[in-house]
């Protein structure tokens, strides 16, 4: 009995210190399993979201309604080859531009405004009649142009 007990307890508890630390807490953070899921989510994601931008195809019927209020024609800016600005029709000079604008604007700054200049019209006079109405606060600016036929839209080799 007495050679079993020094021997047992020493070895005994050497064995315990072992398991507790070897059964302790672990500090690590294990992130297979998170990258695993994110992995997944994100080619779910990339098959499913071109599936939700896809129209349905429809023929949509015609009717005689007068549009709604707020839907207002834009208002035409042209740029001649001399560089003239119009209003519409009339001939402004290039200072008048933003009051004359204000003043036809129906609905103010949200009013679509379509820029339209003559191909051999200065780029820079152009570009100056745009920076003046975006400067004004107006944000809807488009720039109009022609269509190409069909022989000046071929390559030429």
């Amino acid at each position: 009995m007495g050679m079993g007990v020094p021997g047992g307890g020493s070895a005994g508890g050497s064995r315990r210190r072992r398991r507790r630390h070897a059964s302790g807490v672990m500090s690590e953070i294990n992130v297979t399993p998170m990258v695993d899921v994110m992995l997944v989510l994100l080619i779910i994601f990339m098959v499913a979201a071109p599936l939700m931008t896809v129209g349905v195809p429809i023929d949509l019927p015609e009717t005689a309604a007068k549009p709604m209020e707020g839907q207002t024609d834009p208002i035409n800016i042209s740029v001649d080859a001399s560089g003239k600005v119009f209003i519409q029709d009339t001939e402004i000079a290039f200072e008048e531009l933003v009051p004359k604008l204000m003043a036809v604007a129906k609905n103010g700054v949200e009013e679509r405004i379509y820029v339209r200049g003559d191909k051999t019209a200065d780029y820079g006079t152009v570009m100056r009649v745009m920076s003046r109405i975006s400067a004004a606060g107006f944000k809807k600016i488009g720039l109009i142009t022609q269509e190409e036929t069909g022989a000046a839209a071929a390559p030429s080799n």
